[in-house]
Order: structure tokens, then C-alpha cells, then sequence
């Protein structure tokens, strides 16, 4: 949706970028042998999360998919503390062989408890990826794993290099990536920023980008996604800014080979100055009062929203080619999406198939 205002940038909702997931979607769950479930769960009283939880009800009725909320904590009881018994609703879920995906609404307790939390979900299950294989495999660059390594206590073989194409190679699967990075970065797709005439996994290449936040959840593999898609990225916290870069392929004469993925470098740059030179600036803080300065903002770039809160002031048109205000609708489609494709990968290494996957099969 364009602005009635001349000189104004486009502001662009999530409805158009989310409409193409919404018929891959659809059309995944109509080769489904049988209805998937998805479970959730609830173990804060925080308004965010509730809301979620409701939207995320919405969405899987609109698709016919079966949501299950569970409520433990001071969502079930304001006389209970946040988190109690969250632990077992999802080791309850792990083990229930109807269930085909786990989604757990943070934050609980924060840290490093609620990323044990994040490590107990069975990653066949594990639809926001966020599970240390999925997360392994994001920030080493491995794209595409064979559906029984899921099974495996050891992290996947960085062996799969990329091709021409996102079309994994025969006996693998793509790896599950987090979904709200996911989502930014088909946002990016769906504007032009990643170029479509250069090879897969260097489509962000020539583009400077700015991630506000670092946080395992979003800003963190978000930041990683996009440097190993080739972009220069500068990922900003409340006490520090790095800078992320793709490293060169290993010589093929090592024994180990490493696929070419980001590395971090300390920079000496203020905010100001890497928002001077951002193509792209992105924000995930969780505060009302945070704003990224228009003025410090490059001429006709393009600014994507991903807090919950608007990171952004009013005048981000000013300078903004695009400003994309929220990508929750197009988050809970890869979040779908994800859920679809634990469920092949499930049934295939079920059916003791995991070598065998063929490309065309996956949703």
C-alpha cells in the first residue's frame, strides 16, 4: 500500500508477501496423508504472548490444521509463577507421537533458562527452529541435511554445498531455519533487495545491512542468515556492534571441509555511522521507547519492523524507500510451513527412508 503523500516512501504491509506462502501452504497440506497438529505453549501471563497464541489458533483453523493450546504457569493460574510446568508440557508433547509440531511462547524466565527450554523440544518437532541442530546448521551455512541426522545426537556434516538453486541435493532435505528471521528475509526477497540473477546463497551480495538487537531468538541468526547470503551486515546490541561477514571456502585439499559461512568482527563504527551506510536497516527491540533516528538513516533504504512495539519513528518515510511496519503474518506462515515439513521429514525417517527423500516430495 503506497502512500497518499508525495515525496513519501512506500509503506508496505505483510498481506501481499504473506499471500504467496499462504497457497504454498495450502497446497502442502493438500498432499497431507492426515491432519497435522500443532501444539502450543503457554506459560506466561505476557499480553504478547497470549496474542500470539490466539493469532497462531487463527491462522491453523483458517488452514485446517489442529491447534492445541497448553497453558501452564500464571497462564493457567495467576496464583502460579511463569514457566511452572512448562518443562513438562513440552516433554509430554515430545513423547506424544500424534503431535507433529511444538511451538513454546517466549519469553518465560529469560536466558539461559529459557534456552534450555529451547533445547528440549525434539527438533523433528521443533517448528520455530530454534533447537542448537537448526541453529548449528544456520550458522554454519548447511542448508540442506539428510532427514535422519534430526535423530542424531551429533550436529549435521556441513558436506551439502549450495547450487544453483535452492533445490536440495538427492537424499536431503532444507534445514529448518527460525521463523521470524525466515520471514524478514522472504520480505527482503519479495522487494528486490536479494538480487535473483546471482547464485543462491550470494543473492544479498553488494548490501549493507543494519540488525538492531542481538538476541539468540531474532536479531542474532537473523544477522547470520543474511551475511551468509552475502550481505555485509552490522549486528547492534545495547553495549556493542560486530560486523558480520561470509568467510572464503576452505581449500577442498582439507580433510574437513568447511562450507563458506559468516564470521563476526569487532567494528569501531557507531550506530550512526552504519545506519549512514545501510541499504537495509532492521529493528527487533522489545521497547516503546526505542527509535531508530530517520535522520541518521540513508537516503531510500529500506526499513523492516520486526518488535512488537514500532522501533521506527513517524517521519521513517521520510527517508525510507520501503518501510515495512510488521512481518507477523508472514512469520506465522513459515512457522506453518515449518511445521509441514517436520511432518515429511518425520514420516520419512519413520519409515527408515531419510536416504531416499526426493526433492519434488518436499512441501
Amino acid at each position: 500500500m503506497a502512500s497518499d503523500t508525495f515525496g513519501k516512501g512506500l509503506l508496505l504491509k505483510a498481506d501481499p508477501i504473506a499471500a504467496t506462502f499462504r497457497t504454498e501452504v495450502q497446497e502442502s497440506l493438500s498432499q497431507c496423508p492426515r491432519q497435522p497438529i500443532l501444539v502450543g505453549i503457554l506459560a506466561t501471563s505476557s499480553a504478547p504472548s497470549r496474542f500470539y497464541a490466539d493469532f497462531t489458533r487463527k491462522q491453523c483453523e483458517e488452514f485446517g490444521i489442529k491447534f492445541v493450546l497448553k497453558t501452564t504457569g500464571s497462564a493457567e493460574n495467576a496464583q502460579r509463577p511463569d514457566g511452572d510446568g512448562a518443562e513438562e508440557a513440552i516433554i509430554e508433547a515430545n513423547e506424544d507421537g500424534d503431535v507433529d509440531g511444538i511451538m513454546v511462547y517466549y519469553p518465560i524466565f529469560g536466558g539461559q533458562q529459557d534456552h534450555y527450554l529451547q533445547q528440549i523440544v525434539s527438533p523433528l518437532k521443533d517448528v520455530e527452529g530454534l533447537n542448537f541442530k537448526f541453529h548449528y546448521n544456520l550458522y554454519h551455512n548447511i542448508r540442506f541435511i539428510e532427514p535422519k541426522s534430526l535423530t542424531s545426537s551429533l550436529p549435521s556434516s556441513g558436506t551439502h554445498i549450495p547450487g544453483k538453486d535452492d533445490t536440495p541435493p538427492p537424499g536431503t532435505v532444507k534445514s529448518i531455519i527460525p521463523c521470524t528471521p525466515l520471514g524478514v528475509v522472504k520480505c527482503l526477497e519479495h522487494i528486490g533487495v536479494y538480487n535473483k540473477i546471482l547464485a543462491y546463497g550470494d543473492r544479498a551480495y553488494g548490501k549493507t545491512v543494519t540488525v538492531v538487537n542481538r538476541s539468540e531468538v531474532v536479531g542474532r541468526p537473523l544477522a547470520a542468515l543474511l551475511a551468509n547470503d552475502g550481505a555485509r551486515v552490522f549486528s547492534a546490541d545495547i553495549d556493542s556492534i560486530q560486523e558480520y561477514t561470509k568467510r572464503p571456502r576452505a581449500s577442498p585439499e582439507l580433510t574437513r571441509k568447511y562450507l563458506p559461512h559468516h564470521v563476526a568482527h569487532p567494528t569501531n563504527l557507531t550506530l550512526q555511522e552504519c545506519l549512514a551506510l545501510s541499504d537495509v536497516v532492521i529493528s527487533a527491540v522489545p521497547s516503546a521507547e526505542y527509535k531508530v533516528k530517520t535522520e541518521w538513516l540513508k537516503e531510500g533504504c529500506v526499513c523492516l519492523n520486526v518488535a512488537a512495539d514500532k522501533n521506527f519513528e513517524k517521519d521513517v518515510r521520510d527517508k525510507a524507500s520501503i518501510y515495512i511496519p510488521a512481518v507477523g503474518k508472514v512469520t506465522i506462515l513459515m512457522l506453518l510451513r515449518n511445521l509441514l515439513r517436520l511432518l515429511h521429514y518425520q514420516d520419512s525417517t519413520a519409515a527408515g527412508s531419510g536416504a531416499d527423500v526426493s526433492p519434488e516430495e518436499q512441501p
